[in-house]
Order: structure tokens, then C-alpha cells, then sequence
């Protein structure tokens, strides 16, 4: 059995309170259980739905496309390598 090293503490109207208490026991578990699996689920939810990145069919044929053709730097991004090695071999 683990124990929890970090606490987490927040504040509640009485209504709010008493509705996630009666969540929790519809679901049988202790409040404090109800309450973290919750919060974890909503976490998972929250980091998944910045990081994932989801194309329909013809964005993900354009995404492949592009990556298929060979990279071709315009006049402005040439000017600037070119500076920069300039830069570089002073």
C-alpha cells in the first residue's frame, strides 16, 4: 500500500460539497477517492487535448505530401544562412 506524500486543499460552497459527496457514494468510494480520480481524469483530458493533434483525411494527405517534397528555402531564409555563415566564419 502507497501513501500519499503531496495534500491538495480547496474550498467549496456546502452545495457543491454535498453534491460530490453524493457522487462519491453512488460510485462507493470515499470522497477523497472520488475527488482525485476526477481531477486525474480531467488532467489526462486537459494535457491530452494540448498535445494531440488531430488532421481530418485530406489535412493528414496534405501533412504527408509536404513532407515528401524535397525542402526548398526561399530568397529571404537564403539571405539569411548565407549572413549567418558569414557570422560564422569571422
Amino acid at each position: 500500500m502507497t501513501t500519499a506524500a503531496a495534500r491538495l486543499d480547496l474550498r467549496l460552497e456546502p452545495r457543491d460539497k454535498d453534491r460530490i459527496t453524493k457522487a462519491a457514494a453512488l460510485r462507493g468510494l470515499p470522497v477523497s477517492s472520488f475527488v482525485r480520480d476526477a481531477v486525474l481524469r480531467e488532467a489526462d483530458a486537459a494535457i491530452a487535448a494540448d498535445t494531440v493533434v488531430t488532421l481530418s483525411a485530406a489535412e493528414s494527405r496534405r501533412f504527408l505530401a509536404a513532407l515528401d517534397t524535397p525542402f526548398q528555402p526561399n530568397a529571404r531564409l537564403k539571405a539569411a544562412m548565407d549572413a549567418a555563415a558569414s557570422v560564422a566564419q569571422r
